[in-house]
């Protein structure tokens, strides 16, 4: 054992966290791996890396922590964990340039890979790409598809001005999935853009708040596209976005599909289908009742053994509902949060471990 862990829960051999932050400390770290070019275009333009890019809390909120910046840090966490899948948003940047955010995206994954997977078999990692180029992302997924230590593509939830589900992400989706790579829509992003249909949000409750709205609005992105019809391997994870929200957005996406189904004939079967068949969601944040009978119900309808995988989210911390969604559980539905879901959802991974 390796003691506790910021949800309360032991951490052994049998859990994969598949959300664990790392972030380059400056672009000085970055360095090596950008072209002479963009290295000259940093520092004439004295660039600094995006404020959000080690994670996008506010200092003294009690989800703030700070990535992991080399993988010494992550010894202790890591620990006897079966894996830990890294994610590092420095990526989701607040320029408007999208020749250079496909190069800082180029520059993390080759930082990644090289100072943090080679020769740690207990990491995976995630394939950065740009949002605003879509062909540009298709080629780094191409580059970098082949290596089996990267297990998915990451993309921020708030993109730009359409969802993933339209026509212009889906050559992204398709190259995803052609090289059997789950696509992780992780919280945050691209700050410019408003995260509600009603445009910015005010204060910080209010954008920590809207991750879960955007993902749902992703969610039916893709669904209402026909976006799983047409790319049936496809594997999307919604990674710090909650998940308590997934039953009354299924209730209401069934009911409404079978009155306007004509609208999207390509939409073959119940949204729900799709969603437990495609869609995963990471434990970490959990928002639950405190009521420990209205918990159970909740549960009921949450069905965690299909939806749900372990994360950690370090090293933000969300409270003690990553602990009593584990503490609720019980064999085979524990189990499958902890790791089965993950070792279906992820290429690579085994249940012995790495070796």
């Amino acid at each position: 054992m390796n003691g506790k862990n910021d949800q309360g829960t032991e951490t052994t051999a049998d859990r994969i966290d598949t959300d664990v932050h790392c972030a380059p400390a400056s672009f000085a770290d970055l360095e090596p791996y950008f072209a002479r070019y963009w290295r000259s275009y940093i520092e004439d333009a004295n660039l600094t890396l995006s404020p959000t890019a080690g994670g996008a809390y506010p200092p003294g909120a009690r989800t703030t922590g700070h990535a992991a910046t080399d993988a010494g840090a992550l010894r202790e966490h890591v620990g006897d964990l079966r894996y830990a899948v890294l994610t590092c948003v420095t990526p989701f940047d607040v320029s408007r340039n999208p020749y250079f955010e496909a190069a800082l995206a180029s520059a993390v994954n080759d930082w990644v890979r090289a100072e943090w997977l080679e020769g740690r078999p207990r990491l995976r990692g995630s394939i950065t790409v740009s949002t605003m180029d879509p062909a540009a992302a298709v080629a780094e997924i191409e580059r970098l598809g082949d290596d089996e230590r990267f297990v998915q593509v990451l993309l921020p939830v708030r993109g730009n001005d359409v969802r993933y589900g339209h026509v212009r992400y889906q050559p992204v989706l398709a190259a995803a999935a052609e090289r059997d790579l789950t696509v992780c829509l992780h919280a945050w992003g691209r700050v410019g853009n408003a995260p509600t249909p009603s445009g910015f949000t005010h204060s910080y409750l209010e954008d920590y708040l809207a991750n879960a709205q955007i993902a749902q609005s992703q969610i039916v992105s893709l669904i209402a596209e026909g976006v799983f019809e047409r790319l049936p391997g496809l594997r999307v994870c919604l990674a710090e976005c909650g998940f308590s929200w997934l039953p009354p957005l299924l209730w209401r996406f069934d009911k409404e599909w079978k009155g306007v189904w004509r609208e999207v004939p390509w939409v073959k079967q119940r949204p729900s289908d799709y969603v437990y068949r495609h869609v995963r969601a990471t434990t970490a944040f959990a928002h639950l009742p405190s009521d420990e009978g209205e918990l159970r119900e909740a549960l009921t309808a949450i069905r965690p053994s299909d939806w749900l995988m372990y994360a950690s989210d370090f090293p933000h911390r969300h409270g003690e509902g990553g602990r009593r969604l584990l503490s609720a559980l019980d064999g085979p539905d524990k189990q499958a949060v902890l790791s089965g879901n993950a070792l279906r959802f992820y290429r690579g991974l085994t249940a012995a471990g790495p070796r």
